[in-house]
């Protein structure tokens, strides 16, 4: 009895031993991905798109190191594109948006319009100072983070918005494969996203047209009846079979 008893203290040592050696190396990871300031520096090629009429360029953001301008057009562009579908809840969720897009760990990619192909459309302000100190117009933006979700490191997109004029031209499929390239370069098992439920345009956007997954700790899969009440679901692609076991099945 002693010997069975001194064999599980050693292996629940093990066991414990291994667990933390892993949760050390994803949170290594996750250190790494976030030390990088610019992840659009590995992805050069990817910083221009130029297609149906549409030429932008990409350039990369800190939630931390955002100018005033920057962040009045994050504020307005995510009022006119999400309050329909927050409805009554959007004054109290603006205010939780607000406060995640200026923590040190928020991540973008800003769409900026090229001077060479100007986009002749109504937008939600006026052109806006960048953080250099330039003078472009911005049309959209990706924010994102690295963050661990049921012990897998992944990429969490908070938001992807666009203006009206540069919407339906292929952009926001190319900015969430850029995306994931990001997310596979540093090491995460997935990329995902929380989407509203009454935004029917985006589901159909991520799970038909991107082949995104209802994730298994979305509320709806964790317990249908709570699912109901929730307004959202969490969608998920994943890369390796533990990050699908974790996160899909």
């Amino acid at each position: 009895m002693e010997y069975k008893a001194s064999q599980s203290a050693k292996e629940k040592k093990l066991r414990r031993k291994e667990v933390l050696e892993k949760k050390k190396a994803i949170d290594e990871i996750i250190r790494k991905a976030t030390s990088v300031k610019g992840h659009l520096v590995s992805f050069l090629p990817f910083c221009q798109y130029q297609r149906n009429g549409l030429s932008v360029y990409l350039e990369s953001g800190n939630g931390d190191h955002l100018s005033f301008p920057t962040k009045k057009y994050i504020q307005n562009l995510l009022k006119v594109n999400m309050e329909k579908y927050y409805g009554q809840e959007w004054p109290t969720e603006e205010k939780v948006k607000r406060r995640e897009m200026v923590v040190p760990e928020a991540r973008y990619i800003f769409v900026r319009q090229s001077h060479a192909n100007p986009i002749s459309a109504e937008t939600t302000r006026p052109e806006h100072g960048s953080d250099d100190g330039g003078i472009e117009q911005l049309v959209g933006f990706v924010h994102y983070r690295f963050v661990v979700e049921e012990d897998v490191p992944v990429a969490y997109v908070y938001e992807l918005q666009l203006e009206s004029c540069a919407k339906g031209k292929g952009l926001g499929k190319f900015l969430m494969q850029l995306v994931e390239l990001i997310a596979r370069k540093n090491k995460m098992g997935a990329v995902m996203l929380t989407v509203q439920k009454a935004n029917e345009y985006a589901m159909n956007f991520y799970t038909n047209k991107l082949r995104y997954v209802i994730s298994s700790i979305s509320p709806s899969r964790v317990d249908p009846l709570i699912g109901a009440e929730k307004s959202y679901e969490i969608l998920c692609r994943t890369f390796d079979p533990e990050a699908k076991g974790k996160l899909e099945e």
